[in-house]
């Protein structure tokens, strides 16, 4: 090989290597893929809900990545508690209203009004402005009746609560201990203020004389009403319906005096990391496009016009709930919970560890 020939072979290796070295600058100074924001969500809702919220979620928002934190209302009000200097929450989504008006009271929440606010029924909407919770979806308590056992003993359905007082129901009626259920809780409180204290109490009196037992879950009296343990199982409009659909003889029955219920609510944690993506979750929580995908687990959503809900559900549930405050529920609950227990606690299931 010739002095020539070497010297431009040299030459095309210098240019090949100074190519070589500007692509790898180049792709150097090349920014990286933005990291998606990781949203950290308290949520009371079950994961069969969860999934399918996140997924629509994400697909409208690909840059955000949700996290969902699922416990009791009550242990979610601890944590976040516990956690006011430090908060490891941004959003709750699918926690009662009345968890997140106590949560208000205690310094927790950022008040924040979600694009669709107003296109809300009223009762999904908090009256502060701006509002400390946006109502995505509500349940009712309800009671669920087995029809075949009801015939076999000769005990009619109840139109009214107060006829839950007769003694033809004597030991026929599981109902949630309000010591223990959320739930529970409404159906006093609701009885309370609807009634009058002295009235009301007088009936739970009788009441207590035919309910067999207080359960710890909100969900096992209905079930015990679907096996025909006992013929009517007092919960709430979120277990019923799917246990009828799956064969139970049970009708899901509220009474024409009206029913307690809560609202499942969306609000931004006071303290965010992350306030932005926060308000894009609660703005997607308050939309036309959530709440039809809402429906297809609940009866009951906020955006009104909205009726299909899944087989056997009871929709519509603000026209049946009962008109009461939420604040004084809160105000009087040890009270209430005190006098309660001291009078019906000898027929509640035993605490679970």
């Amino acid at each position: 090989m010739g002095i020539g020939n070497k010297e431009e072979n040299m030459r095309s290796f210098a240019c090949l290597l100074s190519t070589t070295a500007a692509a790898a600058l180049v792709v150097g100074v090349v920014a990286p893929a933005a990291a998606k924001t990781q949203l950290t969500v308290y949520s009371t809702l079950q994961k069969e809900v969860l999934t399918p919220y996140e997924q629509a979620f994400e697909k409208a928002h690909p840059d955000i990545d949700i996290t969902w934190v699922r416990d009791a209302g009550g242990v979610i009000h601890a944590r976040l508690l516990a956690e006011r200097d430090n908060p490891r929450a941004d959003v709750l989504f699918g926690v009662p209203v009345t968890n997140i008006v106590s949560l208000a009271r205690d310094g927790l929440i950022e008040p924040y009004a979600p694009a669709d606010y107003k296109k809300l029924q009223p009762m999904f909407r908090d009256k502060n402005d701006p509002p400390y919770w946006t109502g995505l979806e509500m349940y009712l308590n309800i009671v669920c009746f087995n029809t075949v056992e009801a015939e076999k003993r000769g005990i009619p359905k109840p139109k009214t609560w107060a006829d839950l007082a007769d003694p033809v129901y004597k030991g026929q009626i599981a109902m949630p201990n309000p010591t223990m259920s959320n739930t529970g809780y409404g159906y006093v409180h609701s009885w309370i203020q609807k009634m009058g204290e002295e009235k009301a109490w007088a009936f739970l009196d009788k009441l207590h004389q035919n309910v067999s037992v207080y359960t710890n879950s909100s969900s096992t009296p209905c079930k015990y009403a679907a096996t025909g343990e006992y013929v009517v199982g007092l919960s709430t409009d979120l277990t019923g319906p799917f246990l009828k659909t799956k064969g139970a003889p049970i009708d899901l029955l509220v009474p024409s005096d009206e029913t307690a219920w809560d609202i499942e609510s969306t609000a931004m944690v006071k303290g965010s990391r992350n306030p932005e993506a926060a308000k894009i979750l609660i703005n997607w929580g308050a939309s036309r496009e959530a709440h039809e995908l809402f429906n297809k687990y609940y009866g009951s959503v906020g955006m009104d016009g909205i009726n299909g809900g899944p087989p056997n559900s009871i929709p519509d549930g603000a026209k049946k709930a009962q008109d009461y405050s939420v604040e004084w529920s809160i105000d009087n609950r040890t009270p209430i919970l005190t006098e309660w227990a001291k009078r019906y606690d000898s027929k509640s299931e035993p605490k679970s560890n």
